[in-house]
């Protein structure tokens, strides 16, 4: 009797521990598309017979049947580490990417309306004016042609100094997102430590967490730490971001305009100590290598080549006489490509003889549109700059490249590793059905040889 109410108690745990595995397998199923999710697995143990010996039974030996010991998230954490670096490195390579693709769209070189098109178009109507000094409506060509140069320079640095402020902009976002989603991984952490400590399921709690983790790990290339609680600590560069439920925050501070990044540098900080704080990769450094080095830096080299034009054209051109016989003044005035500006409008200013009286030789606007291709002179320089932008946006992009193709390895090994693998759970839900037919057909087959002992046996 004792081992058939025992084999009953078997059969009857085999039934619950199927239908759980049943269930876990549906759950997977279900969430076959869900972004983010784990699959889940039934660890099931045998339950082996008492350990210490009954007075007044004998235990039969067979053992007490089959119980559920967990239901597992199949993670690997190296794996999920590696992913989190992989993709920060892509965010950031991204990032820098997109920066100096505006750059380039700003010059928009080569093209028929960028700063070399027009430089050429100015030293070109002053080979004009050299061939016919005399002529107002060529002068005053050339005081437009000068115009549109000036207007070129002024755009330029108006279009960095704008995208310098969408970056700022952006990176002001970015530190909110950051701050909002450590706060939800503190959150979640609270939940799952106290859910580990129930003994109640964390599973989804922990994909979710996971989530937020990858998206601070984008942001910021944030690295983890786990405890034996449950939770995840989240640091930035050694500092910690995320400890347990209390999560830090960051702010960004400094300039807001271009032409105050020398003076006051954009920095983040912790906003409860003050100190700087190190993001190392993600988005946020992205924005901060732009706001920092490609924009300014950009913005430096079209004040340099603005300056060498204004200065190497005002030299040639105070050395020669205009049309009333007197020295030249200044063509163009201004402190860098934001203020560059024409400083004379009576085409009769224009200096473009080299003796003085009025004579109408042209010698000086021959040596003025010579300027083109003097060694340092503001062409070669503008020249260069594009020739730099280009390789670097050119590398930038490369990387990027090899970089979406270390993610897509790493992530889909990941996906191979945790994702659902709908082939995999039928073949799991035909075992957990076979094994739950099988142990209803125990149970039915104990309780007819039970019913065949208890109320057929001496029946005469």
């Amino acid at each position: 009797m004792d081992s058939s109410f025992g084999g009953l108690n078997t059969a009857l745990s085999a039934l619950y521990a199927q239908q759980r595995g049943l269930a876990v397998t549906g759950q997977n199923i279900a969430n076959a598309n869900t972004e983010g999710y784990s699959r889940q697995r039934v660890q099931m143990r045998a339950v082996g017979g008492p350990p210490v010996g009954a007075i007044y039974s004998v235990d039969n030996g067979v053992g007490g049947g089959v119980e559920v010991a967990a239901v597992t998230r199949l993670q690997d954490e190296l794996l999920v580490s590696r992913s989190r670096t992989e993709h920060a490195q892509d965010s950031y390579l991204t990032g820098v990417k997109s920066t100096y693709a505006q750059v380039e769209q700003i010059f928009s070189e080569p093209s028929d309306t960028g700063l070399q098109a027009q430089l050429g178009e100015l030293w070109s109507n002053l080979h004009d004016l050299a061939n016919n000094p005399g002529d107002l409506a060529t002068r005053s060509t050339v005081l437009q042609q000068a115009q549109v140069v000036v207007t070129g320079f002024n755009s330029a640095h108006a279009n960095l100094a704008a995208s310098w402020t969408v970056s700022r902009q952006v990176l002001d976002s970015r530190l909110t997102e950051v701050n909002t989603t450590a706060d939800t991984v503190a959150q979640l952490n609270q939940a799952i430590r106290a859910a580990v400590n129930a003994g109640s399921p964390s599973n989804s709690l922990v994909d979710q967490r996971d989530a937020g983790i990858m998206r601070l790990s984008e942001l910021t290339g944030a690295t983890t730490i786990n405890r034996n609680d449950g939770t995840v600590d989240v640091y930035l560069s050694g500092s910690i971001l995320v400890g347990g439920d209390v999560a830090r925050h960051l702010q960004a501070t400094g300039a807001t305009r271009l032409e105050d990044e020398g003076i006051v540098p954009v920095v983040v900080q912790w906003t409860d100590t003050l100190a700087t704080a190190s993001v190392a990769g993600g988005e946020v450094a992205a924005g901060m290598q732009a706001l920092g080095q490609i924009l300014p830096t950009q913005s430096a080299s079209l004040d340099q080549i603005a300056v060498s034009l204004m200065t190497v054209v005002n030299t040639q051109h105070t050395a020669g006489y205009d049309l009333n016989g007197t020295a030249g003044v200044a063509l163009f005035s201004g402190t860098g490509a934001a203020d560059l500006a024409v400083a004379i409008t009576d085409p009769h200013l224009v200096a473009a003889s080299a003796t003085p009286g009025g004579n109408l030789d042209g010698t000086n606007a021959t040596a003025l549109a010579a300027l083109a291709t003097v060694t340092g002179g503001p062409d070669v320089a503008y020249r260069q700059m594009i020739a730099n932008l280009g390789v670097t946006a050119q590398s930038a992009g490369r990387r990027v490249s090899i970089q979406d193709g270390v993610k897509q390895q790493v992530d889909s090994a990941l996906a191979a590793q945790a994702g659902v693998n709908l082939d995999e759970e039928m073949t799991n839900m035909l075992a957990y059905q076979r094994a739950y037919e099988a142990a209803a057909r125990v149970m039915s087959v104990i309780d007819s040889s039970l019913d065949t002992l208890i109320n057929h046996m001496g029946v005469g």
